[in-house]
């Protein structure tokens, strides 16, 4: 690990891309054909956890764990049919352009996988400024679990306290917390403000475009800027 090297890590979907509303949507119709009658809202407050974290926390822990895989594969073929429409937030890539520019190491840190990470690359068009990509595949436990940032900081060769986690949820922050990286929240998952400071994050924008804006002012201004 390169002791001078920092990292900004990203979330993607919610983050960088208009995904989360989509999730939502998607774990409904997924969870009501298996015939799980699970509110809306709830399910929205669990998007940015893992497939098995979110899981657990909407039916229980104590479930027939059976279905699951056929739960997931339901929720993706769901989701699946919105790819023609999705968006990246304005100013996405030129934030993790401009971060790349004042020496950031730039790592895309996503749940998704496969086809579903292929996708949200090509929309955000942005992979000039990424330095690695990470996924779900190979950790042990999903977020809020700090394995995911913990396995993008590996591969970013970087330290966590040089480092910055950008997201849009209580569970990034709270994964990037127990890795011991600094979370940098946005509003655009639907958490507010107050929720993401109160779970930690060292400073809240409304998007990631606000945040390219205030970005002097931000930790993530320049490399090490945030260490504690």
């Amino acid at each position: 690990m390169a002791a001078d090297a920092a990292a900004a890590l990203f979330d993607v979907d919610g983050t960088l891309v208009d995904t989360v509303y989509l999730h939502t949507l998607a774990w409904w119709q997924a969870l009501a054909q298996y015939g799980h009658e699970v509110d809306a809202a709830r399910i929205h407050r669990a998007i940015g956890m893992g497939s098995d974290q979110l899981l657990d926390h909407l039916l229980g822990d104590d479930r027939d764990r059976s279905e699951d895989d056929a739960l997931d594969a339901s929720h993706l073929a769901l989701y699946a049919q919105h790819w023609p429409g999705l968006r990246a937030f304005p100013g996405a890539g030129d934030l993790l352009r401009e971060c790349a520019g004042r020496g950031w190491r730039v790592v895309l840190s996503t749940s998704a996988s496969g086809r579903e990470l292929d996708v949200l690359r090509r929309v955000l068009d942005a992979d000039d400024a990424v330095y690695a990509v990470t996924d779900s595949d190979g950790v042990g436990a999903s977020k809020p679990a700090p394995d995911l940032v913990r396995k993008a900081l590996e591969q970013a060769s970087a330290p966590a306290e040089r480092s910055v986690f950008v997201g849009d949820s209580v569970w990034d922050v709270q994964a990037a917390g127990r890795a011991g990286t600094p979370c940098v929240g946005v509003e655009t998952g639907g958490f507010a403000a107050a929720e993401l400071r109160g779970t930690g994050a060292v400073e809240v924008h409304p998007s990631v475009g606000a945040l390219l804006d205030g970005l002097d002012g931000s930790v993530l201004s320049r490399p090490g800027a945030g260490a504690r």
